[in-house]
């Protein structure tokens, strides 16, 4: 059987679990009732990443949320240990993508003019944001969180250079993400209910990831299955 058609109800169940979970968790930080997303935060890329591994996602794809769930569940405190834990886990989670990327983006990877002008485009990027934050970070930090930065970065370019639109999309809204964080650890102004904003393009982001992934992949075996069956028929 198909993986992209194996256990419907499964998939259908655990997806509606994932946006009740979402809805849930912004819903309380919109009003700042921080038990709800203390509770609903864990389960965010637990869900997720049940969801992928149903539709037959690459044990990659599945590593890359549960390190996502490993640094969701750290951040919940406002310890510095953990936030380098987490900013770890995150960064591991990224490793992940990018692996994945390289192994099986190669058919979909994009024109090399595309393809170069996405790497400029981000690496300005990446030395504009880093060089603005650099000298409002804490020193113990700035380090980590250029190499971090660098690293995101890469995970967002190769994810739109070699699996699309989606996951371009998905891993742009990442950078957006935790460009949030960064910003409000150097104490620059933010905007009403910042947490809010951080997870809402967290959440799609993970989500788009996982579409652009499963998407581009499930396009692949589609034809293959066909020609296999054409050939089957054929006298």
């Amino acid at each position: 059987m198909n993986p992209r058609t194996a256990h419907p109800a499964a998939q259908r169940a655990l997806l509606a679990a994932f946006g009740v979970a979402a809805l849930v968790d912004l819903l309380a930080l919109a009003v700042g009732y921080d038990p709800a997303h203390t509770v609903t935060k864990p389960l965010l890329m637990p869900l997720l990443a049940a969801y992928a591994a149903v539709r037959g996602a690459p044990r990659l794809l599945v590593a890359a949320l549960l390190f996502g769930w490993g640094g969701d569940t750290l951040l919940l405190s406002d310890a510095d240990p953990a936030f380098l834990a987490g900013m770890a886990c995150f960064a591991a989670g990224h490793l992940c993508y990018l692996t994945l990327f390289r192994t099986y983006g190669g058919r979909k990877s994009a024109p090399r003019v595309r393809a170069g002008l996405l790497v400029v485009g981000y690496a300005v990027a990446l030395a504009v944001t880093v060089t603005l934050l650099w000298p409002d970070l804490p020193a113990d930090l700035r380090v980590p969180v250029a190499c971090y930065s660098a690293l995101l970065t890469a995970m967002a370019c190769a994810a739109a250079a070699r699996f699309g639109l989606v996951a371009g999309l998905g891993g742009a809204l990442f950078m957006v993400s935790d460009t949030l964080i960064a910003t409000g650890v150097a104490d620059w102004p933010q905007p009403p209910r910042p947490d809010f904003w951080i997870m809402l393009t967290y959440v799609a982001a993970q989500f788009l990831l996982v579409q652009g992934v499963l998407g581009t992949l499930a396009e692949r075996r589609v034809p293959a299955a066909a020609y296999r069956e054409v050939r089957s028929t054929t006298p």
